[in-house]
Formats: structure tokens, C-alpha cells, sequence
């Protein structure tokens, strides 16, 4: 299975001047668990995670005035659309890391995290389980 075929095409995308609640906030209203962030100022591109927010607060920093740019990841690791669900998931235990950025011409199209990944091979290893 492919990339294209798990990735959720929900990008939230949000710049680096949200407060991290203001990009709690988005992230719980899509059901997301990152957004990729955008910098106008330099044409980067970077991700967000709730990880990211948990570690700030848990770190005893405010929600209302830390921004998102003092805790986004910037040197992001890419998925393909074409790629395999295999290959996919080994960038993520590389890095160790649990969402990618699905990027095709240059643009963000979707996110492909642990939990696309694993429902999709859920059934095919039940399936594949029972017949054994």
C-alpha cells in the first residue's frame, strides 16, 4: 500500500506567530495531531506536533504566549505519495518521529502518521493472521 493511499489530506497549516493554544486549538477541532507550519518570511516549512505543545507546557511554559516557531521542527523529514507504507515507516523509526509531511511539487498534500500506517495494515495482518 502507498502513502497517497493512508495520508489524511487534512494540512492544518498555521504561521509561526500562533500561540501554542491557539495551535492546540486547531489541531483539536481537525482531529490532527500536527500542523505544518509556514514562515512567509523565509519560505520555510516546518511541523508542529502535540508533542511539541506537550513538552513546552510540561516544561512550565505558557500556551498563550510561547509561539509556534520556538517549537517547530524544522529540519522535516518528507514523505512521497508514492512511497511505500513500509518506507514510510522507517523515516519515522529513523527519526523517531510520528508524522510525516506528504509533499508532491512542492506542496504540503498531506500527513501520513503512525496511526494511517497502522490502520491500514491492521486488517491486511488480521486477515493474513486468521488464514494462517
Amino acid at each position: 500500500m502507498l502513502v497517497r493511499e493512508a495520508m489524511s489530506t487534512v494540512v492544518l497549516t498555521i504561521g509561526p506567530a500562533h500561540t501554542l493554544r491557539q495551535a492546540a486549538r486547531l489541531m483539536s477541532a481537525r482531529k490532527v495531531g500536527a500542523a505544518v507550519v509556514l514562515d512567509p518570511d523565509t519560505c520555510g516549512l516546518g511541523i508542529l506536533t502535540e508533542r511539541d505543545i506537550l513538552n513546552a507546557i510540561g516544561a512550565g511554559l505558557s500556551p498563550d504566549s510561547e509561539l509556534a516557531a520556538a517549537h517547530t521542527t524544522t529540519d522535516v523529514v518528507f514523505a512521497a505519495p508514492q512511497w511505500t507504507l513500509e518506507e514510510a515507516a522507517a523515516a519515522m523509526v529513523r527519526g523517531g518521529f510520528r508524522h510525516l509531511v506528504v509533499m508532491e511539487d512542492r506542496n504540503a498534500v498531506g500527513m501520513v502518521s503512525v496511526r494511517d500506517i497502522v490502520r491500514c495494515w491492521h486488517p491486511a495482518h488480521s486477515a493474513a493472521a486468521m488464514a494462517g
